[in-house]
């Protein structure tokens, strides 16, 4: 059974920082493409950033670009999001998803999803 478990959301101020991390189990993690999506109150879930399944290619939303980092640790079967220059407008709950073949940015290709964790930034 596929388990990706979101962990290291809260809230913080503007101008702060926050390393979401994603633990997978029940796949053969280093084969799999990873994601980050996020769904903002009264908004519909959206693309953040996601990275190839060898570690070298990654992608990012222009809105995040240049401010989030997604990485992965395969020894570890984790993904990481750290986040920083954190504004209000990325107040959203964060999901991990997990496929093998998504095309990154798709979130309605991705097979399995975590339970999501909250982040909410303070002006």
């Amino acid at each position: 059974q596929v388990q990706l478990v979101e962990s290291g959301g809260g809230f913080v101020q503007a101008g702060g920082s926050l390393r979401l991390s994603c633990a997978a189990s029940g796949l053969t993690f280093r084969i799999y493409k990873m994601g980050w999506f996020r769904q903002a109150p009264g908004k519909e879930r959206e693309f953040a950033a996601a990275m190839s399944w060898t570690g070298s290619y990654t992608y990012y939303a222009d809105s995040v670009k240049g401010r989030f980092t997604i990485s992965r640790d395969s020894a570890k079967n984790m993904v990481y999001l750290q986040m920083n220059s954190l504004k209000p407008e990325d107040t959203a709950v964060y999901y991990c998803a997990a496929d093998r073949t998504a095309k990154p940015l798709n979130q309605w290709q991705y097979a399995y999803w975590g339970q999501g964790t909250q982040v909410t930034v303070s002006s």
